[in-house]
C-alpha cells in the first residue's frame, strides 16, 4: 500500500533501536568489559521500541501501516555515544553497530538505507570508517553535531573527512543530541520541577543552539566553499527557524566588514548544500511554498515516542496539504531520493 494519501513517502530519518546488550555481544574481546549496556527495552516502552525497531522483517510490515515505502535509519543507543571521551572504544563501537546496519538493511536493501557513525576524535581513522562504510553500501553517514570546542568545525581538523565525503558523494549528516554536551554515561540530573525544565530547555533551546552553531561553523568557516559538492543534513531539528538564521547571516555577512572566505551570501551555500529534516513542525506550513522546497526533507522519526507513526499521514495533510503536487512530492520523496541516490521505491505492502 501507498500513503492514505496515494502518495509514495521516504522517511529520510527513522531509527532503529539496538539490543540494550548489542556492544557486550558485538565488541572484540579487548573492549568487552567497557561495553555500554543500555536499559532493558519492551514494547511500547523506552522509545517506543515497537519489534520493527530491531527486527528488520517486522519493520517492513509496520512501514505498511504508516503508508512508508523507504526509510533512511538512523540509530539510537549508538547515538549517545558520540558523546564517549575513549576514542579507542568509540571507534570500536561504531565499527560494530556500522556492521550490523549493514545486516539489518540487507533484508530489504530497495526500502532500508543505512546511516554509519563515524568517529573524529582521530580522523584518519574516521575518513577510513567512512570510506569501508561506503564501499560496503551505506549511503550516508553521521558525526556528531556538538564537538568538543578544540574540535569544533570552526577548526582544519576535518578538512580530510569533508574531502573524502565529497570525493565518495557521501552526505554528512549532524543528528540533535550527539556530541561532547551529551556524555555518556551521563550523569543522573535532578528530579522534580527542576528535571521538567532543563528537559525542556535542552529538548527547545540546545537543539536550536547545537544546529544553528554546526550550520554556522561549516558555512562561514568557508568549509562549503572549499568543498563545493559536499552535502550537509541537519537531522531532528525541524526546519521553521532555519529562514530566520539565514537572513540573520546575509545581513552581516553583506554589510561588508567580516574578514570572510566566503564568495556567496550565506544563504547561497545553504541552498546549494545544505539538507533538513522535519516531522512535526507546524509553522514549516508557512515557508514551504516560498523557501527550502529543495533542500527540505519529511520524516516520521519511527518509532521514537514523538514518532508521527501510524498517524504520518495526518500530518502530512495538515502542514503540505496545501501544496502543490509537485512541491509535496520533493518534500516528501524526491529529495531524500537525489540527495541519497535512491531506487525508485514501489509501493510498500504487508
Amino acid at each position: 500500500m501507498a500513503s492514505p494519501g496515494g502518495e509514495l513517502l521516504i522517511s529520510a530519518y527513522s531509527h532503529i533501536v539496538e539490543d540494550p546488550h548489542f556492544w557486550e555481544d558485538r565488541l572484540p574481546a579487548a573492549f568487552r568489559d567497557q561495553a555500554p549496556v543500555f536499559p532493558e527495552r519492551e514494547v511500547g516502552g523506552l522509545f517506543q521500541a515497537h519489534p520493527g525497531g530491531w527486527d528488520p522483517h517486522e519493520r517492513v510490515k509496520e512501514m505498511a501501516v504508516d503508508g512508508v515505502s523507504g526509510e533512511v535509519l538512523y540509530p539510537s543507543f549508538a547515538m549517545n555515544l558520540f558523546g564517549l571521551q575513549d576514542a579507542a572504544l568509540q571507534e570500536a563501537c561504531f565499527r560494530a553497530y556500522n556492521d550490523w546496519i549493514l545486516e539489518y538493511c540487507s533484508v530489504a536493501p530497495d526500502r532500508l538505507f543505512g546511516v554509519s557513525c563515524i568517529p573524529t576524535y582521530d580522523i584518519d581513522h574516521g575518513v577510513a570508517e567512512l570510506e569501508r562504510c561506503r564501499k560496503a553500501g551505506l549511503p550516508g553517514a553521521l558525526v556528531w553535531q556538538a564537538p568538543p570546542p578544540e574540535l569544533s568545525f570552526a577548526t582544519d581538523h576535518y578538512e580530510r573527512l569533508w574531502a573524502a565525503a565529497q570525493d565518495l558523494e557521501v552526505p554528512i549528516s549532524l543528528h540533535i543530541l550527539t556530541g561532547q554536551p551529551f556524555p555518556w554515561p551521563r550523569p543522573m540530573g535532578p528530579g522534580g520541577r527542576r528535571q521538567a525544565f532543563e528537559t525542556m530547555r535542552s529538548a527547545v533551546n540546545d537543539k536550536l543552539l547545537y544546529a544553528s552553531n554546526a550550520m554556522s561553523d561549516l558555512i562561514m568557516t568557508g568549509v562549503l566553499e572549499r568543498y563545493p559538492r559536499l552535502k550537509f543534513v541537519l537531522v531532528e531539528n525541524e526546519v521553521s527557524w532555519i529562514p530566520f538564521y539565514l537572513t540573520q547571516y546575509d545581513k552581516y555577512w553583506g554589510r561588508g566588514n567580516l574578514d570572510s572566505p566566503l564568495t556567496m551570501f550565506p544563504s547561497e551555500y545553504f541552498v546549494r548544500q545544505f539538507y533538513a529534516t522535519f516531522f512535526n513542525d507546524p509553522p514549516a506550513r508557512w515557508i514551504f511554498d516560498a523557501w527550502g522546497s529543495n533542500n527540505l526533507m519529511w520524516s516520521n522519526d519511527y518509532p521514537h515516542p514523538n514518532s508521527t507513526w501510524p498517524k504520518s499521514w495526518d500530518v502530512i495533510t495538515r502542514d503540505l496539504g496545501h501544496l502543490s503536487e509537485e512541491t509535496r512530492s520533493r518534500l516528501l520523496r524526491e529529495n531524500v531520493r537525489q540527495l541519497y541516490k535512491l531506487p525508485a521505491p514501489t509501493p510498500v505492502a504487508v
